[in-house]
């Protein structure tokens, strides 16, 4: 029996000639949060309604709490919760009403099930209120309500700050973080957005063009981060040319708006700049940096995504 709470092997999607997802290999232990990482049209969606049954694998395997989902979907899914793309509710109805009619559904006998997950997003202070009421952020919050109030072990989030203004998304982040901690739950989360997904997961899978590139801990990638000395001038060129005939600097990187990246001869950046201002470079930004979640995305796949 596996010992990851999901594992994907070989997961492949095909539409006619089109492959959205291409034989991905995915790894998520218990307790952690991972973090889906991709732009937009990437295969994320695809990926996590495959996981949930919603749809069916061209080819490959879905393990979840180390059971194959197509062999026991019934002992599965009542332990995992889910909210993939816009949730649906019934607009006439309270957010109290709408979860009443799917604890019936789901079996749920807990008592306090709707109130606790009402509580636990923010959204027992008005109940009265029709969901037709609600901004896209507060439906965005009552999908998650309703994705755990069975308190599901493994939770699937696809996007879920989507519509959520800033105060929001701290707020959603708190409360994945704490219901990942105290209780223990896993959850995988996608999205496209780098700042949300690096102060949130554990762990971090990249997939673009419906390929998983790499899976890497956000640990592993903070000791690969290197430290910078960053330079803007008016001549980038020429810059260059003086960086490896004085310095003999190899280890650097050429940015746009004139910016140079140097990742060697930390602290020498004094010599630097009088060798630029001696040679009529004028330098207009002097900073020590290191690499980021962005670097990292950018020279593995390619252009850039939202931040």
């Amino acid at each position: 029996m596996s010992n990851w709470v999901l594992e994907t092997k070989a997961l492949t999607r095909k539409y006619k000639e089109q492959t959205a997802v291409d034989a991905i290999n995915i790894h998520v232990s218990k307790g952690q949060i991972y973090g889906l990482l991709g732009r937009n049209g990437a295969g994320k969606t695809t990926t996590l309604r495959m996981i949930m049954g919603l749809v069916k694998p061209t080819t490959g395997e879905i393990e979840i709490f180390g059971q194959n989902i197509q062999e026991n979907a019934k002992q599965i899914y009542p332990r995992v919760g889910s909210i993939i793309e816009i949730p649906g509710f019934y607009e006439n109805l309270t957010a109290n009403e709408n979860l009443e009619i799917l604890a019936r559904l789901r079996g749920i006998h807990r008592r306090d099930a709707v109130p606790y997950a009402l509580s636990r997003v923010g959204l027992d202070d008005e109940p009265g209120k029709l969901v037709a009421q609600y901004s896209l952020g507060m439906k965005q919050r009552l999908g998650i309500a309703a994705a755990i109030m069975h308190e599901p072990e493994l939770l699937i989030l696809d996007e879920p700050t989507n519509g959520l203004d800033p105060i929001g998304i701290q707020e959603m982040r708190n409360f994945l973080l704490d219901l990942c901690e105290e209780k223990q739950v896993t959850i995988i989360i996608s999205s496209h957005i780098l700042s949300e997904i690096e102060q949130l997961a554990d762990i971090i899978g990249v997939i673009h063009e419906g390929k998983l590139l790499e899976e890497i801990t956000i640990g592993e990638l903070r000791k690969r981060n290197r430290r910078y000395l960053e330079f803007q001038v008016s001549n980038q060129n020429k810059a260059v040319l003086l960086l490896e005939e004085y310095f003999n600097i190899i280890d650097y990187e050429v940015h746009e708006k004139g910016n140079i990246r140097i990742y060697s001869h930390l602290g020498e950046e004094g010599q630097l700049n009088k060798v630029f201002v001696e040679n009529d470079i004028e330098v207009s930004k002097i900073m020590m940096s290191e690499d980021r979640l962005e670097d990292y995305f950018v020279k593995l796949i390619g252009g850039r995504v939202s931040d």
